[in-house]
Order: structure tokens, then C-alpha cells, then sequence
């Protein structure tokens, strides 16, 4: 039976060699209440069979994906021997033989959604993470068993399971933590191959025991549109998986039908992982260690300590209660007001991130670019561990030597390879945490100091230079970056650049990180000196709605939810007037105005979102982070953090003081003049942001036609030498040391005010609270709460219509 949807088209194709009449394209979102008619496809030809090929032809090759049409029983139609006789009426139509390779989502689940492995890669320098797998290990142990290739995309899901009705015949297999699973209600089995038939219902309930997520495999893998290269959900971006979402009830998710690339074979009891409340995590120590961020002392508590997982934890990152550090630093400097601020650097996925004084985990939906310090980075055989982690686990890291985490790697994939587990397999051999740094370069008169930090066994981070917020050090960056692509080094997965570093994701099966070490020696020899540099720039104009009311909604938000006693609220521009030591708010104003803010990153906080400073040192305004974090960000506010300017390019959390709001940045499905195909990102490395002011209501309707090419920024071509630049600040340098003496002087007099207050950080019970105790609710009659086996965190409220519920007691 075929049941229309609606939602998000995230394809929307149609042939060339027809007249299609149609009103949608790919992103396009047809409401509940939509006229059904989305497309006609009208063909001719000399006679009925010539006509009948034709519309045969044109339905392959037209493609809607999203939500759910009737292409698939129109093709049916046109093989309907008596449809194709022309012998068609209302009841013959009623008898056509129609079979979906498709299954239908009964009930969705807490957080069922469509991911493949490894990826959305070779796009993190622009703020796209992979958003793969939380567990990849379940993911391709469950394709392995089908007998899919470890890539093709499968069910992921959180906590509680959907229930499914099958079309057609199926082999599928489940692996994970263990959901209650019953196929008509027979109780089948998991980590083996299970025959399903065509209207089979199989419901899955909530987890029992251990771990937080299952995977769901179906033979032949889940048909979803690519984006960028991957099946992948990203729910954040809205983009990727089935309808950029998590499943809802009445989807119907279709199958890709691939060979099979090996027999079904269920796994052998040895190699299925055994889920427990308490975790040990292999990592190596670094990027960023002791002494010159933490403390010896810190490091020594990081291992040392069973850390507790936070229950806001999610895809993003999984958050950890513990011990506060004792950091080696009073402050980040001109990265910002908390130790913990560096300028901003690439992550790599697992890396153990102190945003202020607490850990986070970053998963595979996590952020490529941030100002916060990572002591550590779960190593790549151990990641699938993060996916199993739920609130209250204990988790203890396990300091690991390259050449142990290599070792690792090989057992589990060669155990998925052979379905077999061998002797010693996973076994965890820690080691003391020493060396975060692996090789350095002097500094010389021609070139900055090079440090080469591990972070984790797929990533190196190449950092110039002391910690100040230096161009020439990005211009360096830029042309490690330039050389190592030129070289085609083979190996090489992403490169993104910081301020004054560059992270290089390699895959150690093709380049070991002796070779990469050897290849960075040759660049540094090869570079040489950088004075004439000169990059192309573009001057980009984008309006700025000056404290726009979504922006000042957010403070609200967070002085209500997070912390009432913030010294950046209810305002973030008098605070940065304050930090700053200004005169008025007006002196802001004419500074954000009258600056150029140069982009040395791209994904600060996501899709193409920049990182950018001011090119004249006397626009820098300084400014810490929010701590902790805004728990939501509106999409396309503009802030300051550090001395650094962002533009959020998507709604989550942040920590940058608020200016105002102005375009997209990201644009996910629509082709302009400025969003070319295939970079859905407007801005690139090196362009100079330029800001003009609107109101907030002259915003809103720009932004409503600048996605569809109706509304363009005024972009100019420029050059930018480093020659001029360095000549520039050499004549300014006095009006911009007096500009900086002035600016350090109310940096620390606001920096002493915390003190004085008790404000300047957070402990970890004070911050468990800050980020939002559970809280209990008056519940009308018809509504009752379920537990959702999360302890003390999420619970599902089923509520009667018109029932009412109000807030209580914290």
C-alpha cells in the first residue's frame, strides 16, 4: 500500500529528455497539508509501446528521496501487462502487483537514524564532520554478518528501539547493547543472521543492561541520497540520512539492494565485546599536555581518576564530571580568560576536550575547529567504545604507545575480517603518559619554532611559533598546507588549519607517522623564508543586525538554564565594552563596524562557520568564552571569543560574546552565484569580512532570499602580501601598543573583579548543576512518564491532548 509523506526532499531529480511540470527541488519541504501533485512527467512518442519505453525510462532516472511518492508503484505500472495493453480500469489498478523493497517505521524509536562508515570525510577543514558511526565496531561487525561491505549504511540506535514492518523478504542482523527484540513476537537473537519475510513486523524495546546503542544491518544496505560523499545523518546540519533527521512514525526507508559481498555468517561469542558500567579507554597522551598547559600533577588525575559520564552527552561529545585541573597557566591570554583557552586548533575525533574546566569526548558529530586544549585522544580501534557509554558509566583512560594502539587496530580488523577473535584481542598494556610532543625544530633566524604534538594514533597537529596570535604564523600554515598538497603525499585524509598549527589526519594502513615526520622535515626545508607571500582575498560585505533580538533571546536562555551570575550577562556587548576598557557601548560599535576580520579557519563552530581576526591589531577586541558553554546558539549569530570573531553556521551550543546576526553562511541544498556546486560553504581562507548594519526586521528578509540566489553580498577580488601587512604594522606600532597596554590593563582588572567575586570558575558540582538539574513536573491527568533507563536524566512524557504541563521545583 503506498502512503504519501511529508517533509524535506533531499533529492529531487528528473530527466532530461521529458516535459516535467513541477514546483520542488531538492530542499524543498512539502507540508502534511500539500497539494499531492509534486511533478508531471509527460513523454511522447510514435506509438503506445515507443511512448510506454519512454515513461519507463523517465521514471528511472527521476528521483525523490525524503519522503515518500508513488515512483516506485508507477514503474510497477508500466510493466502491468494489462496497463501496457491499454486495457487499464479503476479495478485493474487495485490488482497491481506492486513490491517495495522498503520497510516502514511503526514507532521511531528515541534516536534511530541512518549512518554509514567511515563517513562524510575530506571536509573538515571546513567545519562537516564525519558523522559516522558512534560504535563502528557493532556497525561493521553487523554489516559483516549479512554480508554487506563494512561501508554500507545501517540503522543506529539510541536507548529505545523502533518498531518495523517490512515489504519485502530481508536479512538483517543486530548487534550492540541488547534491545528486547521480537520478530512477530518471537524473540530473535543478535551478533546473527535473521530471515525476515515480507510483512513482518520486528519491535524493539529498550535496552537491557549495559551499553546505549544497537546497530540494525540489512542485507544489501539502507538507499539514502549521498551528500558530500556519505549516507551519514548529520541531525545538526539537517542533511545526510533520511530527511537530515532521525526517524519519525510513517517513514519508509527504501534498500539499496547491493551484491552481497560475502555469505551471511553469524559471530562467534568471543568477538562480541562485553558491555559494562565501568569502561577502560585506550589513549595517547596529547596534544596538548604538561608543562606548559597542565600542571605534571593534572595529567597524573587524568588517568588516575574514574570520570563520570555526564548525562548531556550525546553524538557531539560525551560529557565527563570529575576533578577540576590545577592548570599551568593563570589565563589563555589573548585566546581568553580561562587557562583552557588556546587559539583556535583543528580536533581530532576522540580527543579529550577541556572546554573550561570540564572533559568532553568528541564524538563523530563533534566540532573541527576550537580554542579549548585536548591532554588526550581515544585511539582509533578504541573509539567504538564512546558509542556505549551512558549517563553514570565510569570511565578510566589507559595511556597507550603508538605501536600498541597500531597493534589493536590490526586484531579488529583482521577479527572482522575472519569472524574470529584472537588470543589477547582487545587486551588494554598502559603505559606512563610521556611525550605529547614527538618532534621539534629549533627556532632560527628565517622561521618560527615547529612543534609535531600526537593526537591519537590518525592525527598529527604541526604547531609555529609561541602563543600569540601571529598572521605571519598562519601564512606559514598555509604554505605547510600548500606543499604537502602538492607533494600528493599518499596517506593524507584531511588538513586543517588553526591560527598557528595545522592537523594532519594521515591513515596509517598507507603512511606511518615516521614517513609523514620525514616528509614535514623536507617542507620546512623547502618553504623558506615567507616575506613576499601573497594570497588572494575577497572582500565579502555581509549586513550585521546589531544586538538582534535572537541573540539577546539566547543570553536570556542562559542566564535562566545555565548561570544566573555570569559577569557577561544580560548583556555581551557592555562586558566586551568592560574587557576591553571603552569608553561606551557606541566605541563597539564603531570598532566591529569599521573592521576587516581576516578568515584564517573555516568550521569554528560547523558548516563553513569562520574564524577570523581583525587585520588592524586596534579592531581586536579581547574577550573570554562563555563558562559554561550556551547550551544554544541561534544560527548565524556573531561573536567574539578570544580575540577572534565568529559566525555560528548552524543553531548549538557556544561560548562567543554576542554582537548580532547576519547571513547564512552554509547553504545545504541550493545552488547560487555565491554557493557553488559541490562547496555549500560561502566563505574561504583569507577573505576579509566586512560588516554594514541593517535592523533586525531588514535581516529576516534577506535572509529569507539569500539561500535562492535573490539576495547576493557585494564581494570584491583583492590580494594580500604579507610584505604590506608587516610594513603596516611596523608604522602603526605605537598607536597599537597603547591600544593593547589599555586593553591588558581592563583585561586584568576584570580577570581580579572574578576573584574578588568567586566568579572565576566553575566546580564540578557547581557545573553539573549549572547544566541543568532534573527537574519535576506537575502532570495533568492522561499524562504519565516513562523511564527512559537513562538514571536521573531523560524521561519520556506521553501527554493527553490538552493536558497541561508546568514547570516545578528545580
Amino acid at each position: 500500500e503506498f502512503k504519501p509523506s511529508a517533509g524535506l526532499l533531499t533529492a529531487a531529480s528528473f530527466p532530461a529528455g521529458a516535459r516535467v511540470d513541477t514546483w520542488v527541488e531538492q530542499g524543498s519541504e512539502v507540508s502534511a497539508f500539500y497539494d499531492p501533485m509534486l511533478a508531471k512527467v509527460i513523454v511522447h512518442g510514435v506509438d503506445r509501446t515507443e511512448a510506454l519505453g519512454k515513461l519507463r525510462g523517465a521514471l528511472d532516472e527521476t528521483r525523490l528521496a525524503g519522503i515518500e511518492t508513488n515512483v516506485e508503484y508507477l514503474r510497477a505500472l508500466c510493466d502491468d501487462p494489462v496497463f501496457v495493453a491499454g486495457e487499464l480500469t479503476t479495478q485493474s489498478l487495485k490488482r497491481v502487483q506492486f513490491r517495495s523493497a522498503s520497510i516502514e517505521v511503526l514507532e521511531a524509536g528515541t534516536f534511530s537514524l541512518l549512518v554509514d562508515y567511515p563517513g562524510r570525510l575530506g571536509h573538515w577543514d571546513v567545519g562537516i564532520p564525519p558523522s559516522g558511526p558512534m560504535d563502528s565496531f557493532a556497525h561493521r561487525l553487523a554489516n559483516r554478518i549479512v554480508g554487506n561491505r563494512e561501508s554500507a549504511a545501517l540503522l543506529e540506535l539510541t536507548m529505545v528501539g523502533p518498531a518495523l514492518r517490512f515489504a519485502g523478504d530481508a536479512v538483517i542482523a543486530l548487534v550492540g547493547a541488547r534491545m528486547p527484540a521480537l520478530l512477530d513476537g518471537e524473540a530473535v537473537g543478535y551478533a546473527a543472521p535473521i530471515q525476515v519475510r515480507r510483512g513482518q513486523e520486528l519491535r524493539l524495546g529498550a535496552i537491557s543492561g549495559a551499553g546505549c546503542r544497537t546497530y540494525l544491518a540489512v542485507r544489501g544496505g539502507f538507499d539514502c541520497p549521498e551528500y558530500l560523499g556519505s549516507r551519514s545523518t548529520f541531525t545538526l546540519g539537517g542533511f545526510g540520512g533520511h530527511g537530515g533527521r532521525t526517524l519519525r512514525r510513517g517513514d519508509v526507508l527504501h534498500l539499496l539492494g547491493e551484491p552481497a559481498r560475502s555469505d551471511a555468517h553469524a559471530a562467534p561469542e568471543a568477538l562480541i565485546p562485553r558491555y559494562d558500567n565501568s569502561w577502560s579507554i585506550g589513549v595517547m597522551y596529547g596534544p596538548h599536555g604538561a608543562p606548559d598547559f597542565f600542571t605534571p600533577r593534572d595529567i597524573e588525575v587524568l588517568f588516575s581518576t574514574d570520570w563520570e559520564v555526564h548525562y548531556n552527552s550525546n553524538r557531539t561529545g560525551v560529557r565527563l564530571v570529575g576533578p577540576k585541573p590545577e592548570w599551568a597557566r593563570a589565563d589563555g591570554g589573548e585566546a581568553g580568560l580561562h587557562p583552557s583557552n588556546i587559539h583556535d586548533v583543528a580536533y581530532a575525533v576522540g580527543a579529550i576536550d577541556f572546554t573550561g574546566d570540564m572533559p568532553i569526548l568528541l564524538g563523530p558529530d563533534g566540532p573541527s575547529l576550537g580554542g579549548f586544549v585536548c591532554p588526550a585522544t581515544v585511539v582509533a580501534a578504541e573509539l567504538w567504545k564512546l558509542g556505549q557509554l551512558r549517563p553514570g558509566d565510569k570511565v578510566r583512560f589507559v595511556a597507550l604507545e603508538a605501536a600498541a594502539a597500531q597493534e589493536l587496530e590490526w586484531q579488529q580488523d583482521r577479527a572482522l575480517e575472519t569472524l574470529t577473535a584472537p588470543d589477547g584481542f582487545a587486551r588494554l598494556h598502559g603505559v606512563p603518559p610521556i611525550g605529547a610532543v614527538v618532534a621539534e625544530r629549533p627556532e632560527t633566524p628565517e622561521r618560527a619554532r615547529v612543534l609535531y604534538r600526537q593526537a591519537g594514533d590518525k592525527y598529527l597537529l604541526v604547531e609555529y611559533g609561541p602563543l600569540v596570535l601571529d598572521l605571519k604564523l598562519r601564512f606559514r600554515v598555509h604554505a605547510l598546507m600548500n606543499w604537502l598538497r602538492a607533494s600528493k603525499l599518499s596517506g593524507i585524509v584531511d588538513l586543517t588549519p588553526g591560527i598557528r598549527s595545522l592537523q594532519i589526519h594521515y591513515d596509517t594502513h598507507r603512511l606511518s607517522r615516521r614517513r609523514l615526520l620525514d616528509a614535514l622535515s623536507r617542507a620546512e626545508e623547502e618553504i623558506g623564508a615567507l616575506d613576499d607571500t601573497e594570497v588572494p582575498t575577497r572582500i565579502v560585505r555581509l549586513p550585521l543586525s546589531w544586538d538582534d533580538p535572537a541573540t539577546r533571546l539566547a543570553i536570556a536562555k542562559y542566564t535562566q538554564s545555565v548561570r544566573p551570575d555570569a559577569p557577561w550577562c544580560p548583556s555581551n556587548i557592555e562586558f566586551i565594552r568592560r574587557i576591553n576598557g571603552l569608553e561606551s557601548e557606541q566605541e563597539v560599535y564603531d570598532i566591529v563596524f569599521g573592521a576587516r576580520y581576516l578568515v584564517l579557519g573555516l568550521g569554528d563552530v560547523y558548516l563553513g562557520a569562520p574564524v577570523a581576526t581583525p587585520v588592524d591589531p586596534r579592531h581586536r577586541l579581547v574577550t573570554t568564552k562563555y563558562n559554561p558553554a550556551r547550551t544554544w546558539t541561534p544560527e548565524n549569530a556573531v561573536g567574539i571569543g578570544g580575540a577572534y570573531l565568529c559566525i555560528y553556521g548552524m543553531e548549538g551550543p557556544g561560548g562567543y560574546q554576542f554582537v548580532g546576526r547576519t547571513l547564512q553562511v552554509y547553504n545545504r541544498f541550493h545552488t547560487t552565484k555565491v554557493f557553488e556546486p559541490g562547496t555549500p560553504w560561502l566563505l574561504r581562507f583569507f577573505d576579509q569580512i566586512q560588516f554594514y548594519p541593517v535592523s533586525a526586521e531588514e535581516l529576516l528578509d534577506m535572509r529569507g532570499g539569500f539561500l535562492h540566489g535573490k539576495v547576493e553580498p557585494q564581494i570584491s577580488e583583492q590580494t594580500f602580501r604579507l610584505s604590506e601587512y608587516q610594513q603596516f604594522l611596523a608604522e602603526n606600532a605605537t598607536s597599537i601598543g597603547t591600544f593593547k597596554a589599555r586593553q591588558q590593563a581592563a583585561f586584568e582588572a576584570e580577570r581580579q573583579r572574578w576573584i574578588d567575586n568567586g566568579q572565576l570558575g566553575f566546580s564540578s558540582g557547581e557545573k553539573d548543576a549549572a547544566l541543568g538539574a532534573t527537574t519535576h513536573a506537575e502532570l495533568d491527568p492522561g499524562t504519565h512518564a516513562v523511564d527512559s533507563h537513562v538514571p536521573g536524566s531523560v524521561w519520556k512524557l506521553v501527554v493527553a491532548a490538552g493536558a497541561r504541563v508546568r514547570r516545578g521545583d528545580t
